[in-house]
């Protein structure tokens, strides 16, 4: 079992940000938006001159760019795509990256009893929520037969994957975006960056203090927003973690009176009930991005075991908007509104 501790950003900062605050005065920050890994992302840095800071950001898109060619689900191209086409048929040599993601989203799922489950691809692939409508119902029973984390075999020695069963996908989308944050921010580190932020859609990296010595201070989007200026129900301040938000507002539709969204539970092909949104905490964008989405798919209750047990740190806002916080956050995280 994983175990992770959570150093937040609170009032005592670290001697070395007590000393970038005073030396660092002439740092400014830069910040650049562009579309990678199929989102949106924006990085922020502070940096002494613009040159520094657009070519430090110029790497990081460019490792989000490669990274993108070797996860992406859709592509027909990447690396996951050769993983799904020889499923049954025979192992499949992956780079370093590919490999490290898929290992480390197996130890995910067996530390959520398979909540958290990459082959839930087989599935995903049937629903359209641009289009808004479900999939065959006896299709996805089929389709279901395929799903199982267990079926996916790893060679490290030789850095190959090998699905068992023919027909069955792996879909890297609930931990690529998180995984993509830290590549990036080891990207920027490496270029002399010594304080930003990597923010993949719902998936946040933070490092370093800014010069004034104040922490980073997120924004949580409320679910379930009744007007305008009620769009964020908490802000979080962060110091050198990661954060990732899963909620069934991101890709939605509503049908007859019942909202279907993207987080579907491996067990049923459905998507999850039980939450709203969901947001983990933890030194990792992988993990972050991933147990985001199990502990979305566990529910409140069972979620909240699961994340005492392994030492994560976050919040849970079930399907009636009651909010639950683990001790850790109760320092760090400020509610806007209760609901």
């Amino acid at each position: 079992m994983m175990k992770f501790k959570l150093l937040l950003l609170l009032a005592v900062l670290p001697l070395s940000m007590l000393l970038l605050s005073c030396t660092s005065g002439k740092e400014k920050p830069y910040k650049v938006s562009r579309i990678a890994m199929d989102t949106l992302v924006s990085i922020t840095v502070y940096a002494r001159s613009e040159e520094k800071a657009e070519k430090a950001m110029d790497n990081a898109f460019k490792e989000l760019n490669r990274l993108s060619d070797l996860l992406n689900f859709f592509s027909e191209t990447s690396e996951v795509a050769l993983i799904n086409r020889s499923a049954g048929v025979s192992p499949v040599k992956v780079s370093k990256e590919t490999f490290e993601v898929i290992e480390k989203a197996l130890s995910v799922a067996e530390d959520t009893g398979g909540a958290f489950d990459i082959t839930i691809g087989a599935v995903s692939s049937l629903w359209d929520f641009h289009k808004k409508t479900l999939p065959d119902p006896e299709l996805l029973k089929k389709s279901l037969k395929s799903v199982g984390y267990k079926n996916i075999v790893l060679d490290k020695e030789h850095s190959t994957v090998y699905l068992k069963k023919k027909g069955m996908k792996i879909d890297l989308g609930a931990i690529a975006k998180g995984y993509g944050a830290d590549k990036a921010v080891a990207v920027l580190k490496n270029n002399g960056i010594r304080s930003g932020l990597v923010s993949v859609a719902g998936d946040i990296k933070t490092f370093g203090a800014k010069p004034d010595g104040s922490s980073w201070r997120i924004g949580i989007k409320n679910p379930r927003p009744q007007s305008e200026g009620e769009e964020l129900i908490a802000v979080l301040s962060l110091g050198n973690n990661a954060v990732s938000t899963s909620g069934d507002y991101e890709r939605f539709f509503i049908k007859d009176g019942i909202r279907y969204h993207h987080i579907l539970d491996p067990s049923t092909g459905y998507p999850a009930s039980g939450c709203r949104s969901v947001s983990i905490i933890t030194k990792e964008g992988v993990y972050t991005d991933a147990f985001s989405t199990a502990v979305f798919i566990l529910g409140s209750e069972r979620g909240m075991e699961v994340m005492r047990k392994i030492g994560l740190e976050g919040m849970i806002i079930d399907d009636e908007g009651n909010i639950s916080t683990t001790e850790g956050m109760k320092g760090a995280v400020e509610l806007v509104r209760k609901h």
